[in-house]
């Protein structure tokens, strides 16, 4: 069971990190990368706060934090289509805004 929780994070967080980082042309992948992420630490913050016995309400905070994110994300990604048309960074200049 420990080597599951470990694969676990180590394929959300490296994952999304790298999808991250590679050369993407839309925003939403960037934002699902995001997510991925989030996902990825909070898979390990329970695995870590379960083994140690830890008090798990921190997570919640987490998972709030993760949330406003991901809804600040989609609100800035429907202004962007709807200013600019569609969601490509390379015809979205950032000296216009």
């Amino acid at each position: 069971m420990l080597i599951f929780y470990q694969l676990a994070f180590f394929f959300f967080a490296f994952g999304g990190i790298w999808s991250f980082i590679s050369k993407r042309k839309h925003l939403l992948s960037t934002l699902i990368s995001l997510e991925f992420i989030v996902l990825g630490l909070f898979f390990y913050m329970f695995f870590v706060f379960i083994m140690n016995y830890y008090d798990l309400s921190f997570l919640m905070y987490f998972l709030t934090f993760g949330v406003c994110e991901g809804a600040l994300g989609l609100s800035i990604l429907v202004s962007m289509i709807r200013t600019h048309g569609n969601d490509y960074f390379n015809t979205f200049n950032m000296l216009q805004c």
